[in-house]
């Protein structure tokens, strides 16, 4: 998947990391937690219409995902969810939570407040984690964060 067939929407949201098997992964801009977005290879927009051999195969990079969120970042909680209501393409979240952050116990969709965006160098340490534990074909980073 090419980066010019990610929805618009998503990439003016997320950080555009890199590829992995079944589709792109990107990183939603406002660092209060780590918020994972796979975007499958598909022109369905329901996880659960993929043809079963094709879910299953999102379904494990997902999980790949959630376990970098859990090992590496030490979230002890995923969410995992797709919705879809606003972007049509599909795509997937997968989200660390902690009991703090900053909207807990609320779902994140319209709890969570304005964050920082990732520096250049904190991209770059989460796009080498991805590749050396979940298979990622890192993509080039912009010049800078933002």
């Amino acid at each position: 998947m090419d980066k010019s067939d990610i929805h618009p929407q998503l990439l003016a949201d997320a950080h555009y990391l890199g590829q992995m098997p079944t589709g792109a992964v990107l990183l939603h801009r406002n660092a209060s937690l780590p918020w994972l977005i796979l975007v499958p290879e598909t022109r369905l927009t329901d996880f659960l219409d993929l043809p079963e051999d094709h879910r299953n195969a999102v379904l494990a990079d997902c999980a790949a995902l959630s376990d970098l969120v859990k090992s590496a970042l030490g979230y002890a909680k995923v969410n995992f969810a797709g919705l879809g209501n606003q972007v049509p393409q599909m795509h997937l979240h997968i989200v660390g939570r902690a009991q703090d952050d900053p909207c807990w116990p609320q779902p994140i969709w319209g709890n969570l407040p304005p964050g920082e965006d990732y520096s250049l160098t904190t991209l770059g340490e989460w796009q080498e984690l991805l590749v050396r534990m979940a298979g990622l074909q890192a993509a080039a980073l912009p010049d800078r964060a933002g």
